[in-house]
This record gives C-alpha cells, structure tokens and sequence, in this order.
C-alpha cells in the first residue's frame, strides 16, 4: 500500500496553528536570492499557488497569501513519525520522500476483512488526525504509487492487473527523473500505455535503463526490496520490591538501582538522557509520578540520582509502593568527554555548569530557564529562537546594531512629545509616569517582511531619561502631520 500526504507540511502546520486552517498559506525558502514555495495548503492551491512557485508571483495571484518559512528535514522527520504509527497496520513500513510511505501489507488485510477494510481504516485515522491522505494497494510497490497519486478510479488494483491499471496514467507515474520525463513530454509519449507496447531494445537506446527499471517494478517483473523503519526499543526499566517502601531512603535506592540498569545501556549507546519518568505503583492499586529533565544529555547516575533526590519528597507512598518503574523517553547523542592535561575555560560546554542548570530548574522550573540565539530575521520579534539545548550552535552572527535585552510582547502604546519629521522624542509617558530625555540616537528604520505579513515599517530610537534608564521606542509608520503613534519596545540593561 502506497500512501500519499497530499500537504504533508502545510496540514502539520495547520495542525500546531489551527488559526491557519481558513487562510491561504504556504511554506516558503530561500532559492537563488528570491522566495520560493516549498509546500502550499489546500486553500492556496485552490487560489492558484503551487510548489516551486516564486511568492512574489503567488502574490499577484492570491494577495492575502501568508508565507511561513519553511523547516529543512521537517518533511522526513513528519513521515519517520506517522511511519512508526503505521506499523500497528504491519511490520513492515518504508518512508517515501519527500511525501509519501510505503507498506508491505502481506498477511495483514484479513484483520480488517479485505483490503477495502484496511485501507479505510488507515486513511480515515489519518484525516481524522489532519492528513489529507490518500492510498492505493496494488501487487508492486510501483504501482500502488502511481495509483495512489495519479488514478481517479478504484484505489485498489486487483492482482496481476497493474498493466492495465496504470496504462492511462501519466508517464510522471513512474517516478522517473526531470531529464527523461521532459524527452518522454517531446516524443510525445503523454500516458504509459505505449510505452508498454514499444520493444525493450528500442526504450533502453533512446532512455536508459532506469526507465525499463520503473516499468518492470511497476509491473511486477523486477523486485523492488524496501528499507523498513526499525522502531526504537524503549529505555525501560522496573523494580519490584518484596516488601512494599514507604520511606524516602528505600524511594533512593529503587531509583539508583533503576539508574545504575538504564545509564550503562545509554552509555554504551552513546547517549544520554535528557528526560527521565519515575513512576511509581502503591499497594492501593494507585500510581504516583515525578520526572527530571536536563539541558544536556547525561549518563551519570550521581547526577541524575541528585535531581530525583529533590523530587523525592513530592512523592507519597501511602502503604507502600511495590513496583517501580523508570522511563526514559527523550534521550541525546553524546561525545565521549576528551581527557586534558590541564583545565581550559569551557563556557557552555562545561559539565559543572549544566548540572547546575539542572538541579535549578528541578526547583524552579525548566521553562524559567531559557537560551536565545539569533535567527535570521530583521523583524525585531522574530530576530531570536529559543535554542533546543545548551549546545546548540547559533547558524548566524548575532546583529551588530545595539539591542535591548528585553523586549516586550506586544510593544506597548506610549503617549511622546517629538519634533517632526525625524527627531527624536523629547519625553515620553508610559504607565502614568512621564520621563524626560536627556540623549538618543536614531532613527533606525526596520521595514517589515512583507512575504511574513503586511503593515506599516517603524524608525527605531535608543533613549535614555533623566534618571540613566535607557529604552527602545519606535514610531510607527511615517510622519503625516497628525499624531504619530509611539510604542515602547525594549528596556536596555
């Protein structure tokens, strides 16, 4: 079975944003200094935008067009993902890039009744999730694709019956490339069927063989092997106790044993955990739960035991617990730490200072602890990303112009006393309190991105009062001889 995620990255989108889902957007990326549509939601594509298309020319068309960037990986990661769902339908599954996956369904139709069943099934569990899918099953790999993306009729093929079944179907249903495709469109060749009637000899003289490759995979005379997804083995490990604990010091020692099983697995795998589950099963038949996360991969009990020790007070053994059980289900690769002869000033990189970070945010929080890097954007709220871990690089310089260390969202609406056109505020009210200022440097103009969202540019001024507290105001739009509307964005450190 062959199954086609028609907007695979848009419907993903839709899905994190629902507010999406009644405007027409698409997913854009840098090509050669201009935007270029890289995935398109159904409402845009009804209006006429399409993949490869420049958003400059999807805009003539569609003006409302909102433009999201795109995510490199992200359509690999998505299809590995609703791969390892798919193999509750069968063992074996294999990822189609950029848009598909492909299923050996052998043995497996008959708990659904037939093949009609179990399509339904899996298609219907993937719209309901937000996919717009479609599927085909036919003898070959081959042609279960074509169906499934070109057919117009019955999405299942019955055996023996893929030369027929494919014949009127596009020579673009072969999954040829650009070159041969484009030769076929100048010789005329617009669907399968004659090409299925032309001698052997006279296809691989004039295209090769991997046109003669797809039409024997297609109809079944060649095999096509695919590469299963292996999903991961779970990192799991349980205790049961003899005797039910009810003490804080028997709760540390089922936790260190439990550590002690699981991180010499991660440590002979290279990795390290990043979030860790304890759960705990009491006598009552009721389980209690607490788990730690770190800001980088570790495989050190010590460490790792600490971090619990400060959630064990939280946990309440009532009667007893007799059974524990430990889950780690975020784990990341880690290097082998490289022996020195003498200490170096490591920064982020320095194992006291994450374990640190650790055990802070078990007592206050891993969201109150965040790391910014910078991303590629003028836009001053879109110009920063929270960073995936600790040790993550930063894929751009930060900016050189000077920038707030806060910045506040939404800027807030300030009452100011500016000469005009270009000069900047004399005071400014904000909150009731009125500050006078004493130096500034400015205008600096930030246009905004128009493929993001449309609106007025600003002129950005850094201020600082009378009582030495330097801020970051802008004015939006230009200067008509009405009142300006002044915003407050940022507070200077």
């Amino acid at each position: 079975m062959a199954i086609w995620f028609r907007h695979l990255l848009t419907d993903w989108l839709a899905l994190r944003r629902p507010e999406l889902k009644e405007l027409p957007f698409v997913l854009v990326t840098p090509v050669k200094n201009r935007m270029v549509i890289t995935g398109v939601s159904p409402l845009a594509e009804q209006q006429g935008a399409f993949r490869g298309m420049a958003v400059a020319d999807a805009r003539a068309a569609v003006p409302e067009l909102l433009a999201v960037d795109d995510t490199p990986g992200k359509a690999a990661k998505l299809l590995r993902l609703l791969g390892l769902w798919c193999i509750r339908y069968t063992p074996i599954v294999s990822v189609d890039l950029p848009d598909g996956l492909l299923l050996d369904i052998s043995g497996c139709t008959h708990l659904w009744e037939d093949e009609r069943g179990y399509l339904k099934e899996v298609i219907l569990k993937l719209r309901n999730a937000g996919f717009d899918a479609r599927a085909a099953i036919a003898d070959t790999a081959g042609a279960a694709w074509a169906v499934s993306r070109f057919a117009r009729v019955s999405p299942i093929v019955l055996s023996e019956m893929q030369g027929r079944a494919i014949a009127g179907l596009p020579s673009a249903a072969l999954r040829l490339e650009p070159e041969i495709l484009e030769r076929l469109q100048k010789l005329g060749f617009r669907t399968i069927g004659p090409l299925l009637d032309l001698p052997v000899s006279a296809l691989r003289r004039r295209f090769g063989k991997s046109l003669l490759l797809r039409l024997d995979q297609a109809l079944g005379r060649a095999d096509e092997y695919l590469n299963p997804l292996v999903p991961p083995v779970p990192y799991v490990e349980r205790l049961p106790c003899l005797e039910p604990i009810r003490n804080a010091s028997g709760i540390e020692i089922a936790i260190e044993k439990l550590l002690t099983e699981i991180c010499q697995r991660l440590k002979a795998e290279g990795k390290g955990v990043r979030k860790a589950v304890l759960k705990c099963v009491r006598v009552d038949g009721k389980m209690v739960q607490t788990d730690i996360s770190t800001n980088r991969g570790s495989h050190s009990v010590s460490h790792l035991l600490k971090l619990f020790q400060l959630q064990v007070a939280r946990i309440e053994p009532a009667l007893g617990i007799e059974l524990f059980v430990l889950e780690v289900p975020q784990v990341e690769e880690m290097d082998a730490p490289q022996e020195q002869l003498w200490a170096l000033d490591k920064g982020l990189a320095d194992t006291a200072l994450v374990e640190l970070l650790d055990r802070v945010a078990c007592r206050i929080g891993a969201q109150a602890i965040q790391r910014f890097l910078p991303a590629e954007h003028y836009w001053p709220e879109r110009s920063v990303r929270l960073a995936t871990s600790i040790t993550e690089e930063p894929q751009i310089a930060w900016p050189r112009q000077m920038r707030p260390m806060r910045l506040l969202t939404p800027p807030e609406m300030i009452e100011v006393m500016a000469l005009v056109p270009d000069n900047p505020p004399k005071w400014f009210i904000h909150k009731g309190k009125r500050h006078s200022i004493t130096k500034a440097d400015g205008p600096e103009r930030i246009g905004r991105e128009w493929w993001q969202d449309s609106g007025e540019h600003r002129d950005y001024y850094v201020v600082e009062d009378s009582e030495g507290q330097r801020y970051w105001l802008f004015r939006s739009g230009h200067y008509d001889g009405g009142d300006a509307q002044w915003y407050l964005h940022g507070y200077f450190a």
